[in-house]
């Protein structure tokens, strides 16, 4: 696969977005002061951040991630508070799978397409997308969203901390992960609508091919892409 240089106009963003081909922005190698640890803003949300360990697509954890913490920009952290906030009213509250994702993850992601498939991996995963065409199909990209530290995935948990059903797992790369899929119960989309209308409530904007991927629309560093690793 050859490989492009490309720049994100992440309206949406996360491990896919709309991408324009260009030069590549030039990687920051250390974070601004403003991005912090999600839980000192609001530890009531729970942490699951699947790209620190083996539980993800990938089967092995994921460079960039020495330590599993949700960090984020201060912006991004307050208006998940604030959605944790208006979810808890209804006894739901937030998941968070992945937050800031440093450039040498993507990297590794990168990497990980230009390897041999791995059947396990693919049925978990992307069973009815080939893994060559991750890439075309939108849900892997050289740049991310992810590294400019407002852009965050996450599910929905009752009042109990169970994860609720929302049709796929989270990183199932298929066209049932679509915020819009009719090929999930109606239960699942119900509470997919549930999510995005939270977050939408807040100023977050959703990713349409992946139901869990949200994007902070005034984002603080829209041009940036940082590469300092998660300690």
């Amino acid at each position: 696969m050859r490989r492009l240089y490309r720049a994100e106009r992440w309206v949406f963003g996360g491990l896919a977005g709309v991408l324009l081909a260009c030069t590549p922005p030039a990687r920051e190698p250390a974070l601004p002061a403003d991005f912090m640890a999600l839980q000192r803003v609001d530890p009531t949300i729970a942490v699951d951040l699947r790209y620190a360990g083996s539980n993800n697509f990938a089967d092995e954890r994921i460079d960039g991630y020495e330590t599993a913490q949700c960090l984020l920009t201060r912006a991004a952290a307050e208006a998940l508070a604030r959605v944790q906030a208006d979810l808890r009213a209804g006894k739901l509250g937030l998941r968070v799978f992945d937050c800031y994702r440093p450039q040498r993850a993507v990297d590794h992601f990168v990497r990980w397409s230009r390897a041999p498939d791995d059947a396990g991996s693919r049925a978990r995963h992307y069973p009815r997308v080939p893994k060559r065409e991750l890439f075309a199909q939108g849900y892997i990209a050289e740049r991310s969203g992810h590294s400019r530290g407002s852009t965050v995935d996450l599910t929905l948990v009752d009042s109990a901390g169970r994860e609720l059903d929302l049709g796929t797992p989270f990183d199932f790369f298929d066209p049932r992960s679509a915020g819009d899929s009719l090929e999930v119960p109606e239960a699942a989309r119900a509470l997919r609508n549930k999510l995005r209308v939270a977050l939408a409530r807040r100023g977050f904007v959703p990713y349409a091919a992946e139901w869990w991927h949200f994007t902070l629309a005034n984002e603080p560093y829209p041009q940036s892409y940082f590469d300092a690793p998660v300690r």
